[in-house]
């Protein structure tokens, strides 16, 4: 398999119905939740590139573009765009969706940071063990 392949087969979407009781006073998606699903898919997208234990090191910015409101639906979609030696960046993006509505908009996006990690919590190769062609 070539690295864009495993990219592409590791892409990961999650879909998700915001409720009132995960938004804040304005009646919007609380942006911790926010990150925290961001979080989420990227894990899953990063674990699923790699297949390895790994940690979230970092977050780049994250921009919020869009408030979403409670009754949206909501996909979140994560998707590995660089592979260092012990690490992986993922990119994500929120795109929101009204629920009795046709189309959807991008509502925020931001950049994840993972290193892999041995049994003893050290760094090891993200690549170790894959069979990646060139």
């Amino acid at each position: 398999m070539t690295l864009q392949e495993r990219i592409e087969q590791s892409r990961t979407h999650h879909f998700i119905t915001v409720f009132p009781f995960t938004t804040n006073h304005h009646a919007t998606l609380f942006g911790g939740k926010a990150m925290a699903i961001m979080d989420e898919v990227t894990f899953m997208c990063a674990t699923r590139f790699c297949r390895k234990a790994l940690v979230t090191v970092s977050s780049d910015k994250i921009d919020f573009e869009k408030a979403i409101p409670a009754g949206s639906m909501i996909e979140a979609i994560a998707e590995v765009i660089h592979v260092g030696r012990t690490s992986l960046k993922v990119k994500v993006e929120i795109f929101l969706e009204d629920m009795y509505k046709d189309g959807r908009e991008l509502a925020v996006k931001g950049v994840f940071s993972f290193v892999a990690l041995d049994d003893n919590k050290k760094p090891i190769p993200v690549l170790q063990g894959l069979e990646i062609e060139d």
